[in-house]
């Protein structure tokens, strides 16, 4: 029996198996609504048969954003454009649907990856000031962006928890909240881009401060049945940054605050940092999380080969498995791991007909509408 496709509960969430699809940023929103892209791209991966869908990084505000391209859940246009994409995949795919709520702090006003990826200027079209704990460019050249003060700090806390109420309006089953990857709250934790001397730096209480009020924040105004929980990176693979026993910290005080779980990530703080890329790369990290604070893990990165995510969460290494890239290239991997497996996916009664012959039994009936 396949231990990747056994069930897994998150808080209040029963999700069919232990494949996630990582929230993926697209670069297609206008205004931080979606468009018809977000219908076709997240429509084609919420049939691929996995246990959850986490919408892309969706940013809370205007300036939070990546760049002007990004989804974003801060106006009632951004709510009613996502709220259309949601009624499709929702009549159509038996998968649970969260969503990544984030803020891109001093990595925002950038171009789309296909235009270099690189900061705009505030004083170039499209442009705007970033924010950040210190007022520190990410990268040498940048313009520094703004550091937060205290009304400020106030008003990103008001934004989290004003995208987490249009969440729960859309009827997501899950808010994942963004401290990874270099993104605001990211920077408060790293001391590589906290330098404050207040109560939201210094030493690790203060730098965890408010990813631990955001995380309070999004968790009281968000159903009490359906699960909150983060997504870190474990490392900043540059000395001095932040490290697996800062995170283990940070995952303890969740705990005891309700997270539902933890998603094990690293990097994206600095472009000094060196990253051992391989196969399951980043699994040692959420292994490391996992068996120090016991909360459900979610380990990502380089998890390509179904053996290879069998391996993971039958070892006892992570609780489920999270894919990106994988789920791009080949968005049935669910089919193709559940074939190779001897297990079953759930998928629309049209694609039935489908499978090769030796695989007949690969779908099981999936139950349809709304959640």
């Amino acid at each position: 029996m396949s231990e990747l496709f056994q069930p897994l509960r998150l808080g209040g969430l029963d999700l069919a198996n232990r494949i996630i699809i990582a929230p993926m940023c697209q670069y297609s929103a206008e205004d931080g609504a979606a468009t018809d892209w977000h219908m076709i791209h997240l429509g084609h991966l919420a049939l691929s048969g996995a246990g959850m869908l986490i919408i892309e990084a969706t940013a809370v505000s205007p300036e939070g954003r990546i760049s002007s391209g990004d989804l974003g859940l801060y106006s009632d246009a951004d709510e009613a454009a996502l709220a259309r994409v949601l009624r499709a995949i929702r009549a159509h795919a038996p998968i649970a649907l969260a969503v990544q709520l984030g803020h891109a702090g001093r990595k925002g006003s950038s171009r789309a990856p296909w235009d270099g990826g690189t900061q705009i200027a505030p004083d170039e079209a499209g442009g705007w000031r970033a924010l950040a704990p210190s007022a520190l460019p990410h990268a040498p050249g940048e313009v520094a962006p703004a550091a937060l003060d205290d009304e400020g700090i106030e008003q990103v806390r008001r934004d989290f928890v004003a995208a987490a109420r249009r969440a729960a309006r859309l009827g997501f089953d899950g808010i994942e909240i963004h401290g990874a990857h270099g993104y605001l709250l990211h920077q408060f934790l790293s001391p590589l881009a906290n330098q404050r001397n207040d109560a939201y730096g210094g030493d690790l209480a203060g730098r965890m401060r408010l990813p631990l009020e955001i995380f309070d924040a999004v968790r009281a105004v968000f159903p009490a049945e359906k699960p909150v929980w983060m997504r870190v990176s474990a490392t900043d693979w540059v000395s001095g940054g932040w490290d697996v026993e800062s995170t283990i910290a940070l995952a303890e005080a969740l705990a005891a605050r309700g997270c539902a779980a933890i998603h094990v990530s690293s990097g994206g703080i600095s472009p000094l940092q060196k990253i051992p890329l391989g196969p399951g790369y980043q699994v040692p990290l959420a292994q490391q999380v996992k068996a120090a604070v016991g909360l459900p893990t979610i380990a990502v990165g380089l998890i390509t080969d179904a053996a290879q995510a069998e391996a993971i969460i039958a070892k006892g290494e992570a609780d489920a498995v999270s894919l990106a890239r994988a789920m791009l290239y080949d968005p049935r991997w669910p089919w193709h791991a559940a074939a190779t497996l001897g297990a079953q996916v759930s998928a629309p009664k049209q694609y039935w007909r489908s499978p090769p012959r030796g695989v007949a039994d690969l779908f099981k009936a999936a139950a349809f509408g709304q959640r």
